[in-house]
Parts: structure tokens; sequence; C-alpha cells
């Protein structure tokens, strides 16, 4: 968890000075591609800062007020990331529509070579904080690094409406501005991509059939252990809650199944570091 408030600590501080870079080169160049590819870093620095926030609320430990930990800030930070991606992606796309129907000056050259920097730093951010999310398993993680993909896609897209506004020359000045339009289609599907997900762990949606079947062989390989059944597990965070009933000899003893379910629980934790509870419920095995 720490590894990720570093992650969008350090995404922080980058999309901080991309957004002044942009937003001043966008206004002295007459970009309106590069000011909404601002603007949509601008909405990057408020997701990093959400993201952040919400790492730090999911790691704290369960307490008697919310005993099954804090992990669902998680989840709520990566929905408040996709909502802003899509809010960014509207504003963008309403303002992109003005600038098409009002004439303007053609966008500066030197635009250009800001915006190949801003794509080479952003593709390069993206890789890193994603591949610590996977690594995490963290949506919020996840969330952030699509954001900086984003970014990255809005400053390719404002590249190419600029070119085309350079080569074209007069009469195809709003270059720029259709390339902020197609921009803002862009991040208003990853924001709903972003947002999917989130919600599927706040419903307590069921993860991948492999967490399953990696669940109940390392519950089944603990000696006593006859069968399983009624496997159920919510994501809360990065971690896994389950409950699983554990069918074994009717001859055992209220203490020695308690053994036997203290060693199904170990078992499952070590064969998958991510589940955080175990909650086991001993039955008398009944045959098939």
């Amino acid at each position: 968890m720490h590894r990720g408030i570093r992650l969008a600590r350090t995404g922080l501080i980058t999309n901080g000075l991309l957004a002044l870079i942009k937003l001043l080169a966008g206004v002295l160049g007459h970009s309106y591609a590069l000011i909404a590819d601002a603007v949509e870093s601008v909405a990057d620095i408020f997701s990093s800062l959400v993201v952040w926030g919400g790492l730090r609320v999911a790691s704290r430990d369960a307490d008697e007020r919310y005993p099954f930990g804090y992990g669902k800030a998680e989840s709520v930070s990566s929905a408040i990331v996709g909502l802003m991606l899509i809010g960014a992606a509207l504003g963008i796309a309403i303002e992109a529509i003005r600038e098409i129907l009002i004439p303007h000056h053609a966008p500066a050259s030197f635009t250009l070579i800001v915006l190949i920097v801003v794509v080479a730093i952003k593709e390069t951010l993206f890789r890193r904080v994603l591949r610590g999310a996977q690594e995490l398993g963290s949506q919020a993680v996840a969330a952030d690094a699509w954001h900086h993909r984003s970014d990255a896609i809005t400053s390719a897209a404002a590249f190419v409406g600029i070119s085309i506004a350079l080569i074209g020359g007069p009469g195809w000045e709003s270059a720029d501005d259709w390339a902020a339009l197609f921009a803002s289609i862009i991040i208003l599907y990853n924001g709903s991509q972003i947002i999917r997900p989130a919600l599927a762990d706040l419903m307590d949606q069921s993860p991948e059939d492999a967490v399953f079947h990696a669940i109940e062989s390392a519950a089944r390989e603990v000696e006593g252990v006859l069968t399983t059944e009624k496997l159920r597990i919510r994501k809360s965070g990065t971690k896994y809650q389950l409950e699983l009933h554990v069918q074994a000899n009717p001859e055992l003893s209220l203490h020695d199944a308690h053994i036997l379910s203290g060693k199904v629980k170990s078992r499952i934790r070590t064969a998958v570091p991510r589940v955080e509870n175990v909650l086991v419920h001993m039955e008398p095995f009944e045959g098939e």
C-alpha cells in the first residue's frame, strides 16, 4: 500500500509541472487542444490526490467501527477518479465545439515540441504506475495509471491536430480543436472503464474463477478436509474476505474441528497471500 502512495505522489508532482507547461504553451501558442490537455492534467492532479487519500485510508487497520477494515476506500477513490475523467471529457468536448465554431489563429509550431516531451513522460509514467498497480492488485492505482495514459492520448491527439493545422495552412485552423474533441471521446471511454471495476468491488462482485480454484485447492490439500462448499469471496481494497464451508469427519471433537479450521485458514493465506480474513464453517461430512 505504501508503494501505491509513493506512485500517486510521483504522479501528483509530474502532473503539476506538466499542467503548468502545457497551459503556458497553449495560451502563448494559440492551441486549444494544448489548453484542453492542460485541463486534463489538472484533473490528473486532483485524481492523484484522491487516489493518495484513498490509499492512505485503505491502509488503516480494522477497528471496532470498521471491523472489516477500510479497504473499500480504495474502490471509492477509483470511482471518483473515473467520474472526474468523465467530467473533464465533457468539459473539453463542449469547449472544443465552441472553438470549432469560432474562427481563430493557427497554433504555433513550438507547441509540437512541448507535446512530444509530454507524451514521452506520460507514457513512461503510465507503464510504471500500471506495473505497480498489477503487483499490488490495486484498482485505485490502476485508475491513476490509466489517467496518465489518457493524458498521453490527448497530447498525441493535440500533436496530430496541430500538425494538420500547420501543414494545411489557412482554413485548417480548426484541426487543433477537432483533435481536442477526439481526445475528449477517448477520455470519456477511459473514465467509464475505470468506474466499472470500482463499482463491481463496491457491490462485492466475486473475483475471477482462478481465485476460487486456488482457494478451494488449498483448503482441500489440508489433511482431514473431506470436501468444501459454499465459498464466497469479496474484495476489499487489495485484499480478499471470504467464507468457506468445510466438511470433515462427523466424529471429530469440537476442539479437533477448531484445530482443523485453523489449518485451513493458514493454508489458504499461504497459497493466496491477498486473502486477509477467512471464516470457516465446519460441517459433518455427508458423503456424495
